[in-house]
């Protein structure tokens, strides 16, 4: 009867009360029903399904290969475990060979583009047999500098942005920032050259002031870009100006010195268009659209002149300065090269934002 009572209130319940009866009544209870018997054995003997430690496949054991039941253990899953995870690492190695064969394309795209611009450009090469050793010097000295100049650029960019001082600069009224930073960069590089060589203290801390003030205008840009996509643009202007220089170099004296006057007049369009946004109205999409052409790529091929005619114009100031007309100026020199540098540093970063922007 009182079986009978525990059936009525469900399985639940009778799972809760099995420890509580008693052993006569399940012998009693079992003399009266077999197939009740073999039920509560059914119930006890029962194990709980585990998937990890049993095969999903509802062959039965004795059906299997050994290989089967091999894999179907513990050990063979860890076997097989290892060996999916072996297989994993080696996937690094197809993407480093994505790297270096992208490597080898970047490395190809410039060395041809090297030469096409040299075979273009330079058709008429010096007469002199080469570079002098005083030119040659003169103009590694200036290369020098440049390259630490753009190192005081970066390290001071990198600054700001980790003390948060750019981020009180992009707050402030752009007219103020524009006319500020601008006052502030001219008057470091006119103090910068106009400074006589021998005096090294004061020259050297303007130049780092002007340094400085190169980076705030440089920081806002990077601190939207990300470091992978700066990488790329640092090395693209590299590649540029260094296949430029390259023709510069190695070109006829004084070949590309008249182009001084059309690049001042093209990077003065460019300078204006700069300054269109802050002008022209948002809903003029397309006049926008039209300056911002003009500033990036019009830019590009207006400072990649100017990488030209400083070159050229670095080793005219070495003839004279071996003759003595002028004193050695590196810094001086070192100063135009850097605008060029970051000139196109800039707008190759806003190209391959451009780029990332649409590839979303």
């Amino acid at each position: 009867m009182s079986f009978t009572i525990t059936v009525r209130r469900g399985p639940a319940r009778l799972a809760q009360q099995l420890p509580q009866l008693s052993k006569p009544s399940f012998k009693h209870t079992a003399q009266s029903s077999p197939i009740l018997t073999t039920t509560v054995r059914a119930f006890h003997q029962s194990t709980p399904k585990n998937s990890f430690f049993t095969s999903r496949t509802g062959s039965p054991k004795w059906q299997r290969s050994p290989d089967a039941r091999f894999a179907n253990t513990l050990v063979g899953r860890l076997a097989g475990a290892s060996r999916s995870y072996y297989q994993q690492a080696a996937q690094p190695a197809a993407d480093q060979g994505t790297l270096m064969r992208k490597l080898l394309v970047g490395g190809a795209i410039f060395g041809g583009t090297m030469v096409a611009i040299n075979v273009v450009f330079n058709r008429e090469t010096r007469e002199d047999g080469g570079m002098p050793t005083f030119e040659r010097s003169y103009l590694n000295n200036t290369f020098l500098h440049t390259g630490l100049g753009v190192g005081i650029i970066g390290l001071t960019a990198y600054k700001m942005i980790q003390t948060g001082f750019v981020y009180r600069l992009m707050v402030t009224n752009p007219w103020v920032f524009a006319i500020g930073g601008l006052a502030l960069s001219f008057g470091t590089m006119i103090g910068t050259r106009s400074i006589d060589p021998d005096n090294y203290v004061p020259k050297y801390a303007l130049w780092a002031a002007f340094n400085a003030t190169q980076a705030a205008f440089v920081a806002p840009l990077l601190t939207f870009a990300p470091g992978a996509l700066i990488a790329r643009a640092g090395l693209y202007t590299v590649a540029m100006m260094g296949s430029i220089a390259f023709v510069g170099a190695t070109a006829k004296q004084e070949k590309y010195m008249y182009i001084g006057g059309p690049l001042l007049a093209g990077a003065a369009i460019v300078a204006v268009s700069g300054f269109a946004p802050l002008i022209i109205p948002a809903t003029a999409v397309r006049t926008l659209a039209f300056t911002e052409n003009i500033w990036l790529w019009g830019g590009l091929a207006v400072f990649g002149g100017f990488t030209l005619y400083d070159v050229q114009k670095v080793l005219y100031h070495a003839r004279l300065a071996e003759r003595g007309v002028i004193k050695r100026d590196p810094i001086n020199e070192s100063i135009s090269l850097e605008l060029d540098f970051l000139n196109i540093f800039v707008r190759i970063v806003q190209i391959l934002m451009m780029q990332q922007n649409r590839r979303k």
